[in-house]
């Protein structure tokens, strides 16, 4: 039987935060095999990301808290192994929707373990840390959903596409840490956040984003779909007020840096992006 802590600590629920990438590389394809686009959610939403978390927890055993959990338990063995069974279940369902996909799946599994295993870490070091999500959970994984979703299984996958995915990732990924300075720096971990400061991170977060948002006006436009632009814009609008008024009251105070702002700064850009996406999945589904 499953310990509590091992549910707990694979975070299920967190894969909502990573579901927009999913969206957006689906709202993208122009002829998608729904039953490979389903059995692609369930292997990277239901398989792949919360085994990531659970591996991920199993190393930190993390005492504060960390991102979908304020007060995580303590990982036993069974953390360690129930993540190693689901990534072997990924990678075998992920045959049947092409080599390819297999190859990536495991591609983006080995970049998960080598950010937190202890004897590489990835994660320690700021930049190299930061591609490396921003990489994966970004461009990899919209190649994976656009080629693996396609009816063809193509491989001319945008890059404008790819690119908007990493920066839409690396523009919000910063302020994921930013509450979790002090308890990285004792366990010798030093991320982008810490690197650029309370601050810095805030500016960091509004160029990266910036540019994201640039690079999917050109998408569009470049398709002469500009409607949808503006309708993905103003789904987003709400992330832009909470993000300025959160950055105001954090030059104020540091201390506004805290878990429940990031919770709330999470939830609010997953919701609101999720949702510019699947308008624009449904919208394409229906022209």
């Amino acid at each position: 039987m499953l310990q509590r802590s091992t549910i707990q600590l694979l975070r299920f629920h967190f894969s909502f935060f990573l579901l927009p990438v999913y969206l957006f590389a689906l709202s993208q394809v122009p002829a998608i095999q729904v039953a490979h686009a389903l059995l692609i959610f369930f292997i990277l939403h239901g398989l792949v990301y919360p085994a990531s978390n659970g591996y991920n927890s199993y190393m930190d055993r993390d005492e504060g808290s960390i991102g979908g959990l304020k007060n995580p338990l303590q990982p036993t063995r069974q953390l360690f192994r129930v993540s190693v069974v689901m990534d072997l279940a990924a990678v075998g369902l992920s045959l049947l929707v092409s080599y390819l996909f297999a190859a990536c799946i495991i591609a983006y599994i080995l970049a998960s373990r080598a950010y937190s295993y202890r004897g590489i870490r990835l994660k320690q070091y700021p930049v190299i840390g930061y591609l490396t999500v921003v990489i994966f959970q970004g461009a990899a994984t919209f190649f994976m959903v656009y080629h693996g979703s396609s009816v063809s299984k193509t491989v001319e996958v945008p890059l404008t596409g790819m690119a908007a995915a990493s920066l839409l990732i690396g523009g919000f990924y910063p302020l994921t840490q930013i509450y979790q300075h002090e308890a990285d720096r004792k366990d010798g971990v030093r991320t982008i956040s810490a690197a650029l400061g309370y601050r810095g991170t805030f500016i960091f977060t509004a160029i990266v984003y910036s540019l994201a948002m640039g690079l999917l006006a050109y998408l569009f436009f470049s398709k002469e779909e500009q409607t949808k632009f503006l309708v993905l814009a103003t789904c987003m609008l709400p992330i832009l007020v909470y993000f300025f008024k959160w950055a105001g009251g954090v030059w104020k105070d540091e201390n506004v840096a805290d878990f429940t702002h990031t919770m709330r700064m999470n939830m609010l850009a997953s919701v609101c992006t999720n949702i510019a996406f699947l308008v624009l999945l449904t919208w394409n589904l229906f022209e």
